[in-house]
Parts: C-alpha cells; structure tokens; sequence
C-alpha cells in the first residue's frame, strides 16, 4: 500500500482501484469502507474539483467524514494524475462519475449518493440530470454557468486552459493534461440541468468569501432546481475542498443521513 493511501484514517479499508469509462479512459480510484468485515449498502462518491486529486489531505478529511453515512469513493478526474486522458474541464467527466457509479453498482451498493467541489460540483449536478440513478447531490462551490471569467481567479484558470503556455504549466505544475479541443457540441450547463435532478434531493453549498464564483452562482442553481432542494449560504467560507471544515463536511454527511431518496433504476444508466 502506498504512503498516500496509508494517511487514510486508521479505521478505515482503503482499495485503490483502476476503472475504465465507456470511452476508454482509464480512472485512478480509491474505495474507503469504514469496516472491511461488513457489507453496507450506501456509499459516498467525493468528485474533486479542476486539479484536485484523492491524494490531497483535503479529500482525506472529506472522505473521512463521509464514513458514518457509508463507504467512500474518491477519485481523480480524467486527465488527472494518474488517470489517463485529457481534461475536458466538466463535460465529458459526466461519464467518469457515472463509471465510477456503475463500479459501486457492481460491488453491491443500491443508495449512491455524489458530492462534488468546483467542477466536480458541475459534473455531479450534470451528472443526476442526465443520468440519474443517485440518492441524493451535493454540489460545493460550483459554477452555474460555462465560461464565466467574472473574477480574477477565473480569468487565470480560462488562460491556463485555453492556452499553450497555461496547459504546459497544468500539466508540468500540477500534472494536469487538459485537451486543446473546442466542445462540439455545446454541453448543457449546470443550471440547464439543475431541475432534473430530482427526485434526488439537491443540497447547493456556498461561501460568502468565493474568490472563484460569487453567490448568485448557487442561487441560480438553487432556483432551477425542482424540489427537494436545499441552499446553505456559508459565512466566511471560501471555495471548494479547502475551505470546507471539518465541521462543514460533518454537516453535510449528517444531511446526506437525513436525505436519502429510493432509487430507482436508472433509464439510460
């Protein structure tokens, strides 16, 4: 077992795992279960957010704190360390979520439910529209809109993707390989989507202090989506994994205890 893997908490059971999507990208996984010896049917997906990986302590805290609801799966994106491809910066990582979902499917888990931070907030509210098949989302810190450069922090992420020079540096910097290739077709946005994700419930969380996507972001997503849906508009809190406490991520797996929806199976799954 890796030193990464082994910074998990002592309690729990981790499995690195490779997964592959339907268009053959090969995903770099890791499978928490709180007890090895016993068999649970809930389990908790963690979707990073754009350069973020299982192996921060960021997501280790997240993804201990997830353990009382159910086991836990992390795992990096597309184009993310490890796993291969190329970053298509929340379009086609709907179907890195959804294979990772079918492998929880295959093990046995029947109540899945998704939390995601930035991108993974976008992929995880795309993601229920168009696939369905979770108990519940969560979406941190995310985007309502594509190609919003409303904020400093996001004119330097559009430069790092949209440039040769910002893509050398992702990918030497931070080993992330983004693609050079325009979306065609346009994909439908967050918010486009936000009102078929029930009948899962849809927990919005947001900071007051986002320096990447201000407030009206999590209300227009808020305000699309159908019922049930909660918005938690967070005092002092920044953006994404980092900024989310320890206490923060307790709140959210004690929501995610309380708000669970039967699942039924998924049409197009």
């Amino acid at each position: 077992m890796s030193d990464a893997l082994s910074e998990f908490t002592s309690r729990s059971r981790p499995e690195r795992q490779q997964l592959t999507t339907p268009d053959g990208v090969h995903l770099d996984s890791v499978l928490i279960r709180a007890d090895a010896r016993t068999t649970r049917g809930t389990a908790v997906v963690l979707a990073n957010g754009f350069t973020g990986t299982w192996r921060s302590p960021d997501t280790k805290m997240i993804a201990s704190r997830m353990l009382p609801v159910g086991d836990v799966m992390t795992f990096d994106f597309r184009g993310h360390y490890a796993s291969t491809g190329d970053s298509t910066v929340g379009n086609h990582e709907v179907y890195d979520l959804q294979a990772v979902i079918e492998h929880l499917r295959g093990l046995g888990y029947t109540s899945i439910a998704t939390v995601g931070f930035s991108m993974g907030a976008a992929v995880v509210v795309r993601h229920a529209g168009l696939f369905g098949g979770v108990s519940a989302a969560v979406a941190v810190s995310g985007p309502s809109q594509w190609f919003y450069r409303g904020t400093s922090r996001m004119r330097l992420l559009h430069f790092g993707v949209e440039q040769p020079l910002g893509r050398w540096f992702l990918r030497v910097a931070r080993q992330v390989r983004v693609t050079d290739q325009a979306w065609n077709p346009m994909p439908q946005d967050p918010v486009e989507l936000a009102p078929m994700v029930a009948p899962a419930p849809l927990l919005v969380v947001h900071g007051d202090r986002d320096s990447y996507f201000p407030l009206v972001h999590a209300h227009r997503i808020h305000d699309a989506a159908s019922e049930p849906k909660e918005l938690w508009i967070e005092p002092g809190m920044g953006h994404a994994e980092r900024s989310l406490t320890p206490r923060r991520a307790e709140r959210i797996a004690e929501w995610l205890a309380a708000n669970q929806a039967a699942v039924p199976e998924p049409e197009n799954g």
